[in-house]
């Protein structure tokens, strides 16, 4: 939070509302897969972002893990393993997880809202 707040910028989240729906997994599993908490830790993330006056941007989760950062390229096959990314067509490799951070800041820069700054005639210069 403090590296946040002193840089001037936000923490973004992939939204995982409704995760537990679109998954499935044994029935082994399943008491497991049901204790999952990405609700309560977004609301610790939530929670102490706004004590410290930091933005958290939610962003669309779909495609994260396997959009090529460099070049766009969507596909399921640009993860090769949980672990590695590499796109089939420029080649762009990395560790998944930081990948998908990229993807997931690229996605909330995108995102950002607009906020009117102090001086509006300042909007209106050229």
């Amino acid at each position: 939070m403090a590296k946040a707040k002193g840089t001037g910028r936000a923490i973004a989240l992939e939204d995982l509302k409704g995760i537990r729906n679109q998954t499935t997994v044994r029935r082994a599993q399943r008491s497991r897969h049901h204790t999952w908490t990405f609700r309560q830790l977004r609301s610790f993330i939530e929670y102490k972002a706004a004590l410290s006056g930091v933005p958290v941007i939610l962003v669309d989760p779909r495609g994260t893990s396997h959009i090529c950062p460099e070049c766009g390229h969507n596909e399921k096959g640009n993860r090769v393993s949980r672990n590695e990314f590499r796109c089939v067509r420029c080649g762009f490799a990395g560790p998944a997880d930081h990948v998908a951070a990229i993807n997931i800041a690229a996605r909330a820069a995108v995102n950002q809202p607009m906020v009117a700054c102090g001086d509006v005639e300042a909007l209106y210069r050229n």
